[in-house]
């Protein structure tokens, strides 16, 4: 007759969820750190260790962070000569009247870099937005 197991009574073998004990002097399948241990002609992992993880990304600024000067332009001259007027007009198609007593001769076309102030109230250089000279240089 086969004796059934009584109810609390415990089995000779290990519970599944414990590992079998291995004899000493014979390497175990796991060290003591939970990690498998690489077998002979198996590769080596590179890292234990966990990668580094990306910070979170910052949302996008309420406002330009590049400051632009907005006293220095560049464009081509409309209207040119050896001053005290000129007209500039920049590439996004704003027009400037310039005025400048000494500032130089500048053909029609001419690109130049030209850095600015308010303009003088009672000198009229033309159609455009009006704007005195401080410094004038040819580009290219």
């Amino acid at each position: 007759m086969s004796e059934e197991p009584t109810p609390g009574a415990t089995s000779a073998s290990p519970p599944p969820s414990l590992p079998a004990e291995v004899p000493s002097g014979t390497p175990s399948a796991q060290p003591p750190s939970g990690r498998p241990v690489p077998s002979a002609g198996r590769p080596t992992p590179l890292s234990a260790t966990e990668p580094p993880t990306l910070p979170k990304t910052p949302t996008l600024p309420k406002t330009p962070t590049d400051s632009r000067r907005t006293d220095v332009l560049a464009g081509r001259i409309v209207r040119g000569g050896s001053g005290p007027c000129y007209g500039l007009v920049t590439d996004d198609g704003r027009e400037y009247a310039l005025y400048g007593a000494g500032m130089g001769s500048y053909g029609t076309g001419t690109t130049v870099k030209v850095t600015i102030s308010s303009a003088v109230p009672r000198i009229d250089c033309g159609p455009g937005i009006p704007a005195s000279i401080v410094k004038i240089s040819p580009v290219g």
